[in-house]
């Protein structure tokens, strides 16, 4: 478990929260070459880690520090709210402005955690997702904090997998449409199969959490959710399971909704990638994965899928993205404890014709579908790495927000 730590300040407006906290390749597609990051012009916040590299035209500023930092949403006012590893939500005032952004300071506090979860419904009610709760919190337009969160969901009402190898995923995520809250329930385990049927899953429930439903089943750890805001589609990624030949499983993002409507089924642990079964737990016959899914969206083993995000076909504002990025799809990359080679932290972007990826999969390259975005945060030679990217977000202005739950670290990424 990580340590309790106290508010301290910081110079330069940057503010470290500290939150309690239990656990809970490139390729040629898409826009050109990376080059190193620096700072805008004009009065802007402190420039992002100078090793940090971005693709040339962009930049990053450090806006904020808040202590392990996890799911982001972005409010209609331009307001960054930061999900975290302990109990709190916090706020990030005036994130998406032109210069610098407000002192983080807690949004709510609910009475569990880890809050890994954050999102904001189009109608304007907040959501946060903990261990065993779904909660709404009412929000208005400019408020900075709130006193109120209603649970109205729960999950993990079941026991932990028997002969659990022990680990134990807490977190939750959550997704929201304009009538749907989606929330994704990591496993009890590596490899295993569970007894409770709201673990290893997604749901899908209306805006006050009735009607739930299991949207897929057999999904290991759905940490990255996002809705195409142009189609009302959900994505889905995660982190694969570990103890399987080196490089495998590739890990994946993907729509459910293309594969049927209810229980749709992703194989883990036995069957994973294009219907390969694996068999960690040594069933006998062999699993039989005619039936499961294979994603439309591959990445390397170990990448460790956090955080996703659609970047609007139609957005506008100040900080608009080129319109080759437009409508395309930014997936963070938390990196791997395996080594070596080790794969290490990153963004990536995605380039996609509608909720289809622009490159279909390729089963033997799992990187030609995306190409690096933000890279420079370690090599394969080691596990040691200058930061960990979690949650992402687009502003209403359209500014790229990027968590990091090592350092804390919030950056803000926008082009020239």
């Amino acid at each position: 478990m990580r340590t309790f730590h106290r508010f301290s300040t910081r110079l330069a407006g940057a503010v470290l929260l500290g939150l309690a906290a239990c656990s809970g390749g490139s390729s040629s597609s898409g826009p050109a070459p990376t080059a190193t990051a620096t700072p805008g012009p004009g009065s802007t916040p402190p420039a992002a880690d100078a090793r940090l590299q971005f693709v040339s035209g962009f930049y990053a500023n450090t806006i904020a520090n808040v202590g392990s930092a996890r799911e982001l949403a972005v409010l209609p006012n331009g307001d960054l709210l930061v999900g975290t590893s302990g109990n709190t939500i916090a706020i990030v005032p005036g994130a998406d402005g032109p210069a610098f952004a407000g002192t983080p300071r807690t949004f709510v506090t609910l009475s569990e955690g880890p809050a890994n979860g954050v999102a904001v419904a189009p109608g304007g009610n907040v959501y946060a997702a903990t261990n065993t709760t779904i909660w709404r919190i009412p929000y208005k337009r400019g408020d900075l904090s709130e006193s109120t969160a209603t649970a109205i969901a729960h999950v993990r009402t079941g026991p932990v997998a028997p002969n659990s190898d022990g680990d134990v995923h807490r977190t939750t995520s959550v997704a929201a449409s304009a009538t749907t809250l989606y929330a994704g329930v990591g496993s009890s385990c590596n490899a295993c199969v569970e007894v409770d049927p709201t673990r290893a899953t997604v749901f899908r429930m209306g805006l006050d959490g009735s009607n739930p439903v299991n949207l897929t089943k057999r999904t290991r750890n759905p940490i990255a959710l996002t809705v195409d805001p142009a189609t009302g589609a959900l994505f889905i990624g995660g982190a694969g399971q570990d103890n399987l030949p080196y490089g495998h499983p590739y890990e994946y993002v993907d729509s459910p909704a293309s594969h049927g409507t209810s229980g749709v089924d992703y194989g883990w642990p036995a069957c994973e990638e294009n219907h390969v079964a694996y068999n960690p737990l040594g069933q006998n016959p062999p699993p039989n994965c005619a039936t499961t899914v294979a994603p439309a969206i591959e990445f390397p083993a170990y990448s460790t899928l956090i955080g996703a995000t659609f970047y609007p076909l139609g957005q506008t504002g100040r900080y608009a993205f080129p319109s080759a990025y437009r409508g395309g799809l930014f997936v963070t990359s938390h990196g791997s404890w395996h080594c070596c080679p080790a794969t290490p932290p990153r963004v990536y972007f995605v380039p996609m014709n509608g909720d289809a990826p622009a490159t279909p999969v390729n089963w033997s390259d799992p990187t030609v579908q995306h190409q690096d975005f933000v890279s420079g945060y370690g090599s394969s030679g080691s596990t040691t790495y200058i930061g960990r990217p979690t949650g992402i977000a687009v502003g209403a202005s359209g500014s790229l927000f990027v968590a990091d739950d090592q350092t804390g670290n919030i950056i803000r990424i926008r082009h020239r």
